[in-house]
């Protein structure tokens, strides 16, 4: 596959996951175009690898911890909702999105490549540079949080 071809066919994927996780849509917009541009740069190895958009994701998360450490002490720390496009994502319920968005960075992207990027516990961890236990603790977690978030809020329309 020409890079051309890799970028029209992941690069949406690749957009919504790091959007789901940095909640900005510029922002996202941004950093994704860094991590393409990188792999274009990289791309004899990126295309190599086993799953090259998982790579750019993960150059996109990285990029955006460099970014906030630039900026954290220039960033209001305020409300972290995004406003998704009607015709884009309209499937995820807001209360989800919502509990997804209140989950530990690390948390959030193990769901997002496991659950998202269709990616198997083993990659997943080379992805993130951490063991494939700590995959299946970190996804445990995300997911109990999230069902008691779903569930409460499912209650919570009941009762009104």
């Amino acid at each position: 596959m020409d890079f051309a071809e890799f970028y029209e066919s992941t690069r949406d994927d690749c957009l919504r996951i790091v959007l789901l996780n940095v909640g900005d849509r510029q922002l996202a917009d941004d950093l994704v175009a860094e991590a393409f541009t990188r792999a274009w740069m990289s791309w004899r190895r990126v295309r190599e690898l086993d799953v090259p958009r998982a790579w750019v994701v993960r150059t996109a998360l990285n990029a955006h911890v460099s970014w906030w450490r630039r900026h954290r002490r220039e960033v209001a720390l305020g409300s972290h909702d995004i406003a998704l496009p009607a015709d884009q994502d309209a499937a995820i319920r807001g209360d989800l999105l919502a509990a997804l968005r209140r989950l530990p960075s690390r948390q959030r992207e193990v769901v997002t490549l496991r659950l998202l990027l269709d990616l198997d516990t083993e990659t997943t961890a080379k992805v993130l540079g951490i063991a494939p236990g700590t995959v299946s603790a970190h996804l445990h977690k995300a997911i109990a949080t999230l069902r008691s978030a779903t569930l409460h809020h499912d209650d919570q329309e009941i009762r009104k």
